[in-house]
């Protein structure tokens, strides 16, 4: 008899198939039951209620000690929707003082996974967040009423000051993403938002606790799982000590409003913040509680852009302020020495070009050109070193070498410091000029103005501050940083390490002279106190779109800095006209804790100002 082998196949493929089946079977069984958690839970949710308790969020005090952010409870209402039974829902509404029609809208976002990605019906939702004291309090009587709800204890922000918004930061609600990124966090939680809150979140936030609760076959609450032996108790955030100075905070915010702009004041020796103003700010209890989000809405359609952090973001032409890195880089590269004098007839003259000035003394030394702020010192010397291809090779080869002692004074790249969102501003290479000119077509004249920092030159009111603490410090810097300590931990050591620029030591002292001459007798006088032996220099930098920027950058005692200062006012003139007096009303309050008498008019005409008006913004 013949064997057929088409059915000896087809045993075999069927036989394939039911194996296949099976191992399909097994796997999923396994995944549903060893790997995925989603049905233990759901098992779990029948028998247990497993309620989150949230730490208390570290705080935050200024380098004195004084508290700055602390905590309040607040209340959120939560539901499990399964176990929700008939209730009374015109009571329910009345008791929170919400109408039915807000309580139909709330289950239907709360159902709405686009809205509200994590639903389930086996889990907490949130229906109300922020309770008042009162609703909460009537809520909590009635309770027993409704099946389904309780009260979910949570923490709120509060400020004792209505100052350093910027700062400090606020913290919200997290978004799909958060809980995406970090499976700390779970729908309704809050994390830092912005600032230190954002910054230092894993510190702050503590850890969170479980309280299991016991349900019967109904699904009513018993009481504790075997008395609490399986709970788990929160762990309180750690405390932030901040290195503002929340007094020199509130000042120099007072001195900057109606105005534009931002001021950083830094301990040279330490790299501490003592201050960093953003202005226009904004009252940080804005962002608290029910009406978070219309105020944040309102800030951010504000068209002075106050959640613009500008000290740290944004990037500005720092003009003469710049020109003090340029003297440095001159000497070290040898193109100059402290005899070295330079033509100014009423500015830079070469080839047809011309850069202004205004009038002194001619030809001009190093130190003197810092005294007087004079921009044709600085444009020969630039076109000096630029242009001496017997020592560089070329224009592009030279500039590489000026490009890269910058970096190193901490220009062209984001500093580190400890708070989000900062810019690197912009210091142009070789390569950003041949893709505009072509390699080999251009000069020290086809870019003269970056030696005065205009042009493509970009730096953060941070990163000027920064080169005031270096020179103050005669030749090193450490990052920059707004916290001072962390409660039971080791300040990161990123943060605490000297960086010296490529720039010799012996330098800076002349550098450091020529803005203590700026003071006594040059750009900077108004910045002279009696007794404090201030060095400074001006800025004024040119604005295509309106009234020039002023700036300042001051740092003392001259001999042992506690004190460096950047000021920038947006649209506000002369370097001289806000710039300096700002600043050196910040050196004074700090450094004596006062405003001299003979002073005062200086600090009432900067509280009086304003320079919006000449912005071509109007506020509203």
């Amino acid at each position: 008899m013949r064997k057929d082998y088409r059915l000896e196949k087809r045993k075999y493929v069927i036989c394939g198939f039911l194996i296949t089946v099976a191992l399909i079977y097994v796997i999923r069984l396994f995944n549903l039951q060893v790997c995925d958690d989603r049905y233990k839970d759901f098992a779990d949710s029948n028998a247990f209620l497993r309620k989150a308790q949230y730490p208390s969020r570290g705080l935050i005090f200024d380098r004195n000690g004084e508290l700055v952010v602390y905590n309040q409870p607040a209340y959120d209402v939560m539901m499990i929707p399964r176990d929700v039974q008939e209730f009374d829902t015109i009571d329910f509404c009345h008791t929170l003082n919400i109408t039915r029609e807000q309580f139909d809208k709330r289950l239907s976002d709360m159902k709405d996974r686009r809205i509200n990605p994590g639903y389930s019906s086996y889990t907490p939702q949130k229906f109300i967040t922020h309770l008042s004291a009162q609703d909460y309090g009537r809520l909590q009587e009635k309770l027993y009423r409704y099946p389904g709800f309780f009260i979910q204890k949570r923490i709120l922000r509060q400020y004792n000051h209505i100052s350093a918004a910027n700062v400090l930061g606020n913290i919200r609600e997290v978004s799909a993403k958060d809980i995406e990124k970090d499976d700390y966090y779970t729908s309704g939680d809050y994390c830092g938002d912005l600032g230190v809150e954002k910054s230092y979140e894993k510190y702050l936030r503590g850890h969170k606790g479980v309280e299991i609760l016991i349900r019967d076959a109904h699904g009513r609450i018993q009481g504790k799982y075997e008395d609490g032996a399986h709970d788990v108790a929160p762990v309180s955030g750690r405390n932030l000590k901040l290195s503002i100075d929340i007094d020199l905070q509130q000042y120099a915010e007072s001195l900057m409003v109606n105005k534009i702009g931002a001021v950083v004041a830094i301990e040279p020796k330490t790299g501490e913040i003592l201050a960093m103003v953003s202005s226009p700010t904004y009252d940080p209890t804005m962002l608290v509680g029910r009406q978070r989000g219309a105020n944040y809405r309102k800030l951010v359609n504000d068209r002075l852009h106050p959640l613009f952090d500008r000290a740290l973001m944004a990037a500005y032409p720092p003009g003469s302020t710049f020109k003090p890195s340029q003297g440095l880089i001159l000497l070290q590269e040898g193109i100059v020495n402290l005899s070295t004098s330079y033509p100014c007839h009423k500015g830079f003259i070469s080839g047809g070009l011309r850069v202004g000035c205004h009038p002194h003394g001619s030809p001009i030394p190093l130190k003197p050109a810092l005294q007087t702020s004079c921009n044709a010192y600085f444009c020969w010397g630039f076109k000096a070193m630029i242009d001496r291809r017997s020592k560089y090779g070329s224009s592009a080869d030279a500039f590489e070498i000026w490009k890269n002692h910058l970096v190193s004074l901490g220009y062209g790249y984001r500093l580190g410091v400890d708070l989000p969102g900062e810019s690197r501003g912009f210091i142009p290479n070789a390569k950003f000029y041949n893709k505009i000119y072509g390699e080999g077509r251009w000069s020290a004249n086809t870019i003269i103005s970056v030696s005065i920092g205009q042009g493509e030159i970009l730096a953060t009111p941070l990163q000027i501050a920064n080169l005031c603490a270096t020179i103050a410090n005669r030749g090193w810097f450490i990052t920059p940083h707004v916290v001072k300590e962390i409660q039971d931990t080791v300040m990161p050591d990123e943060l605490l390490v000297q960086r010296h620029p490529s720039i010799d030591k012996k330098y800076f002292d002349e550098v450091a002279e020529g803005m203590r001459m700026a003071v006594t007798g040059g750009t900077c006088r108004l910045a002279n106190l009696k007794d404090i032996e201030v060095c400074g220099k001006t800025g004024t930098a040119q604005n295509p779109h309106g009234k020039d920027h002023s700036a300042f950058m001051g740092f003392a005692p001259y001999k042992d800095p506690r004190i460096a200062v950047c000021v920038y006012v947006e649209n506000a003139g002369f370097g001289a006209t806000y710039g300096v007096p700002i600043g050196s009303l910040v050196i004074e309050k700090y450094l004596t804790k006062n405003i001299s008498p003979e002073r005062k008019y200086i600090e009432q005409r900067m509280l009086e100002s304003n320079t919006i008006i000449y912005s071509g913004v109007k506020k509203h």
